[in-house]
């Protein structure tokens, strides 16, 4: 066991007792959306998937401690420093630790704290990917490498809308990630359904999800898996209001110069603001969706 993490009493039990859990991000905590909503969304992600028979580990960094599970405390501590609490991925990983640092786990970080304390599942909103234009600017989240690496599965309502979807796809083939689409073979596009781009193979049940990645496992193949779980329709936007609400937000993040980390934060909430909130309505609605799928999933996981 990695000498750096702490894994909360009730995820310990459920782990040692083959119990089915489920891993959450904690940078949705601090940079998602505002205090108090931030901490109500998160003990409801929670509160669903304890309802749907797994135990939630809601991840994130404490004072240099990797945390596989926090208490309601720290879901606050974290919710009420927002943007004060770094975002963290795998680079700034040493640096916190050393420092004894806070951190909100990034898709990436998750993964990695996930998979070192054994828990199989980790359900989020939406991934990183490649950003349009970075076939000069060359930003590519590193959610891509580290799903090529980390044998985690991966819940989410697709790639968000803000990137280029057919770059990441294929970004995500060339790594060898399995693209899984839970009841549809298009890949979502985080806000709404649909993307117009295909996935690598549809999957209609939490069984079949399950054995998937069992066999991914078993056959020694390297890496994660994404199973992209579209919004449900009654809260899916429409996709021209999304499409130029993130032209907007994209013109304006290159006219302020946001580039790196900065800019999936700052373009959420440009179109956030552009769309009157239901864009984070949305974001909401389809990370619940999520919970459930990957509790479903993770207790199927249990029963092979």
């Amino acid at each position: 066991m990695n000498r750096y993490l702490d894994i909360s009493p009730e995820v310990k039990a459920a782990l040692d007792e083959g119990k089915p859990v489920v891993a959450l991000e904690s940078t949705i905590i601090s940079h998602g959306m505002p205090y108090p909503q931030n901490v109500e969304t998160a003990l409801n992600v929670e509160a669903i998937i304890r309802e749907c028979g797994a135990v939630p580990a809601t991840c994130a960094i404490i004072g240099g401690r990797l945390k596989a599970g926090l208490s309601k405390d720290e879901i606050e501590h974290l919710g009420k420093k927002g943007y004060d609490v770094p975002k963290a991925s795998r680079r700034d990983l040493p640096v916190l630790i050393a420092r004894g640092s806070d951190g909100a786990t990034t898709v990436t970080t998750t993964m990695i704290i996930a998979a070192l304390a054994g828990i199989r599942v980790f359900a989020t909103g939406g991934i990183g990917g490649v950003h349009r234009g970075a076939e000069t600017t060359m930003d590519i989240s590193a959610d891509l490498e580290e799903l090529a690496q980390t044998p985690v599965m991966v819940v989410c309502a697709g790639a968000k809308s803000i990137l280029d979807l057919g770059l990441t796809l294929e970004y995500l083939e060339t790594k060898g990630v399995p693209v899984l689409g839970y009841g549809t073979e298009e890949l979502p596009a985080f806000y709404t359904r649909h993307s117009g781009f295909k996935v690598d193979y549809r999957v209609d049940s939490p069984e079949e999800l399950a054995a998937i990645y069992q066999a991914q496992r078993d056959s020694g193949c390297k890496g994660g898996m994404l199973v992209t779980n579209p919004i449900p329709e009654q809260y899916s936007m429409d996709k021209a209001v999304i499409d130029r609400a993130i032209e907007t937000a994209l013109k304006e993040a290159a006219e302020k110069g946001v580039h790196g980390k900065q800019t999936t934060p700052f373009l959420l909430a440009k179109v956030k603001d552009l769309t009157g909130g239901d864009s984070l309505a949305s974001n909401i609605q389809l990370v619940y969706n999520n919970a459930r799928l990957a509790a479903k999933t993770a207790a199927a996981l249990c029963r092979l």
